[in-house]
């Protein structure tokens, strides 16, 4: 018997991550992206956890997730609450990972058909 992972179709799944890389199906990304559980991965203009402002996280409104999945990068890092407020008193859910973890996270919620959103931190030099 073989075992194959069911995927619904149009759902937006991460297929493979490193340092400096995703890949959204066959597509790889060497930038920060927003990937919604379903439509258009978007580029990110955040490049360093450091240089993260209201405006990177305010930009993740647009998208109406019910829950955010950021992924700060090689490594954890949390942002200020201060920059996720907007998230927070629009009762959307943020939960802050590491770029591994983040992925994997998102594959297991976008493929339940929940309406996340990855916010992903691609640093040039791998954070």
């Amino acid at each position: 018997m073989k075992f194959q992972p069911e995927r619904p179709a149009g759902v937006n799944i991460v297929t493979r991550v490193d340092s400096t890389r995703v890949w959204i199906g066959t597509t790889a990304f060497e930038h920060s992206l927003l990937v919604p559980w379903s439509g258009e991965v978007r580029r990110w203009n955040a490049t360093r956890f450091e240089a993260l402002g209201t405006g990177h996280f305010e930009a993740l409104l647009a998208l109406e997730p019910e829950l955010v999945i950021f992924g700060s990068g090689a490594r954890l890092r949390f942002p200020s609450p201060a920059l996720t407020r907007s998230l927070i008193e629009r009762r959307i859910g943020i939960e802050t990972m590491d770029l591994g973890a983040a992925c994997r996270t998102f594959n297991v919620l976008a493929g339940e058909g929940r309406n996340v959103l990855a916010a992903l931190l691609l640093e040039a030099d791998g954070g």
